[in-house]
């Protein structure tokens, strides 16, 4: 296992809000200050592929949009336990990063996962853009992760 912490960012860029874990992602890497401890990843709309990395990290953030009751651009940081603690999202990954985190339990390969999530609107188009109030919540879920890191680096 690899002692750095994977930034796994999950979302559909061609659904508009739905991709914000990949542009949050994208602007934590073009700032990032952690290249010796950190991987980033664009883990695109997840999958089974992606199990190969829980085996290979003792540390996981996945950076994802959800839905729910929570105004959208909201930020919250979940520890899930099991899946059913997994905010609801919109696509297809979720069913597929539910199953993964399953099937890497199961295979003994859990590595302890944090949640960054920005809440979005129900509905989205097929759109590259996003909307204000995801755009607005990138620099602030950039700067959580950044002192996310840096909290796991001082564990």
């Amino acid at each position: 296992m690899k002692n750095k912490i994977l930034v796994l960012g999950i979302g559909n860029l061609l659904m508009g809000d739905e991709g914000i874990g990949i542009h949050i992602i994208r602007e934590f890497k073009s700032i990032n200050k952690f290249n010796d401890f950190i991987d980033i990843v664009d883990g695109g709309t997840g999958g089974f592929h992606l199990i190969s990395y829980f085996q290979d990290y003792k540390k996981v953030i996945i950076v994802d949009a959800a839905t729910g009751d929570k105004i959208a651009g909201t930020i919250e940081i979940i520890k899930p336990k099991y899946t059913s603690d997994f905010p609801r999202t919109l696509t297809a990954h979720d069913i597929g990063l539910k199953d993964l985190i399953d099937s890497a339990a199961i295979l003994g390969y859990l590595p302890d996962i944090t949640l960054l999530i920005v809440y979005i609107d129900n509905f989205q188009k097929m759109e590259l853009e996003l909307s204000d109030e995801a755009k607005n919540a990138i620099p602030k879920a950039v700067n959580i992760l950044n002192n996310m890191i840096y909290d796991f680096l001082k564990e």
